[in-house]
């Protein structure tokens, strides 16, 4: 284990928890979670929260954490994901919460069904961002007018990742740009 995720706000507000050390790993800084869910405000509670690439799950958590009403979190690496399944049981959100051991892309050729909220945070550098898009898109994913958070490198421009999605905002900080969406609907 190395590093600390931190719940920003909600129901576990200020829990700390240890992280799985991971290649490619690359947890959502406190900073940016603040903003994010300050954007989203109301957004969250009561709503069907899609953690595509959950790695430590620190978004999807925090959703949970702020009322939503369940989450799925997606995440390929076997270690990754026991350790995100052991976070779920200590804060007793099993009922809430349901872990999927798979790659995101595979994910998205299963049964969809849709959510309210997707967060899309993959590896930078991967190119995976216009591989999941097309899928969430056309594949009845996404609620109507669901917001989709997508967090990039600066080098990996998606100032429009999808024909009906619209920029609500947008920061950058360091290396990291990040996006929140609303999907026409």
């Amino acid at each position: 284990m190395v590093g600390q995720l931190r719940i920003i706000g909600g129901e576990w507000r200020g829990r700390r928890f240890p992280v799985t050390h991971a290649s490619g790993l690359r947890p959502t800084a406190d900073r940016n979670r603040e903003t994010l869910f300050n954007w989203l405000q109301g957004d969250v509670e009561g709503r069907q929260v899609l953690d595509l690439f959950a790695g430590t799950g620190a978004l999807g958590l925090e959703a949970l954490s702020r009322g939503a009403a369940g989450a799925v979190f997606v995440e390929k690496s076997r270690p990754v994901a026991k350790s995100l399944q052991a976070l779920v049981q200590r804060l007793e959100a099993g009922s809430r919460a349901e872990i999927v051991m798979a790659d995101a892309r595979r994910y998205l050729q299963t049964v969809p069904r849709p959510f309210d909220v997707v967060f899309l945070d993959p590896p930078f550098g991967t190119g995976l961002l216009p591989e999941v898009v097309a899928p969430l898109q056309r594949g009845g994913w996404l609620a109507p007018e669901a917001s989709v958070y997508v967090e990039s490198g600066l080098e990996e421009d998606l100032r429009s990742p999808g024909d009906d999605w619209l920029c609500r905002r947008e920061k950058t900080a360091g290396g990291v740009c990040y996006r929140l969406f609303q999907v026409a609907g």
